[in-house]
């Protein structure tokens, strides 16, 4: 994504100068919907900033940008067991897609 910004986007929240929250946003053209999905991804914020709003500040920032660049909706992978954060999302507005996500691993 540094090298080319149309594959996605970092955004990170700071706290007094020290970055507290990170995640990166990718897109995926949907032919269903004529749009892009964004997805979020490697979501991460620090355990003492847990738990305070900063996920959802960010997550707030990224669909304002996404509904003005005509996205036809946000994404993101969540571990079943976790469930703090699918308590965050559905709290944010999002809900079960009802996919099950397949692999096969090259790495």
């Amino acid at each position: 994504v540094f090298a080319d910004p149309a594959r996605g986007f970092y955004l990170v929240a700071e706290e007094a100068a020290e970055v507290c929250a990170g995640l990166m946003v990718t897109f995926e053209w949907s032919d269903w919907r004529n749009a892009d999905f964004w997805w979020i991804q490697s979501v991460y914020v620090r355990p003492p900033a847990r738990r305070r709003g900063i996920f959802a500040r960010l997550y707030r920032e990224i669909e304002v940008r996404a509904r003005a660049a005509g996205a036809c909706g946000l994404r993101l992978y969540v571990e079943n067991q976790n469930q703090a954060a699918i308590a965050t999302y559905l709290r944010l507005g999002m809900h079960d897609a009802h996919y099950r996500v397949m692999e096969q691993s090259f790495r």
